[in-house]
């Protein structure tokens, strides 16, 4: 029987080895979700638009919502609430696809030598797509209304690399447990929803009790949703410390999940 490397080395040789192959995959993924539609990829632009007008009618305007200290500008609460929720999407979306990643591509266990392990990076690259196109998004009402964006949007990608490797860690294991575990896209569905709602998305963290507020530290989006808010919205700079401790915390989940990957996929055939 085959084994499979558990060196740390190995992710990021397998994502340089195999890049063009997790190019040509993330182009077909995201092509593929669009095609036969009359707009095509200008869903990826339509729908993000259609969301942040949908978001600041109802919380802005029906629930008569304001951001913590901030002003009564509708256009303010939300484009601090879509910061958020590109975070939050980004993340549900690889996590939510995760255990059936393997389960939905069996000919590539069964049939053809593959590098299950790119799967993942391939869900998580087409997912960046859309993150990018809602940024960009948000970018151009920032413009309209705002003017030229804080020099700090130029750290965006120290809060997202770190998350990046937490996001993969985590689809990693749901993607190896989902093939012994059938169940646990169901479980995965519903912590998601409810992540939603207990992340500082619709509401600053700053709005619940201190007691509250260290609990919710321990969620790993309020860091990465904070700081992305500060940094695009509000031109300050995020905590160094902890974006080190997030970033050494991210990189032994990043590990775990691919060793426990590396080791369960012997399996995998036998299961499937």
């Amino acid at each position: 029987m085959q084994n499979f490397s558990l060196s740390p080395k190995k992710i990021v040789g397998d994502f340089w080895r195999n890049r063009s192959l997790i190019k040509s995959l993330v182009k077909r993924e995201i092509i593929g979700r669009y095609r036969g539609s009359i707009f095509g990829l200008l869903w990826s632009f339509i729908n993000p638009v259609f969301m942040l007008l949908v978001y600041t009618f109802v919380f802005s305007v029906v629930f008569q919502a304001k951001w913590g200290g901030g002003s009564d500008s509708k256009v303010e609460f939300a484009l601090i609430l879509f910061a958020g929720l590109i975070v939050f999407n980004l993340f549900a979306e690889c996590i939510n696809r995760a255990p059936s990643l393997i389960i939905s591509n069996t000919n590539y266990v069964k049939k053809v030598v593959f590098p299950l392990e790119i799967l993942p990076w391939v869900c998580i690259g087409a997912a960046l797509f859309h993150s990018i196109i809602s940024l960009c998004v948000w970018l151009i009402v920032y413009v309209i209304f705002y003017g030229i964006p804080h020099l700090t949007v130029f750290l965006l990608p120290l809060i997202m690399l770190p998350f990046i490797f937490l996001t993969m860690g985590l689809s990693w294991g749901l993607s190896a447990l989902g093939v012994y575990l059938r169940d646990i896209s169901q479980l995965v569905g519903i912590f998601t929803t409810a992540l939603m709602f207990l992340s500082p998305i619709f509401y600053p963290i700053t709005a619940l009790p201190e007691s509250y507020q260290r609990i919710m530290l321990f969620n790993p989006l309020t860091f990465v949703i904070e700081s992305i808010r500060d940094i695009l919205f509000w031109g300050r700079l995020p905590d160094m410390t902890i974006l080190l401790l997030f970033f050494i915390v991210a990189l032994l989940i990043a590990f775990l999940g691919f060793a426990f990957f590396q080791k369960t996929r012997k399996g995998f055939a036998d299961v499937l």
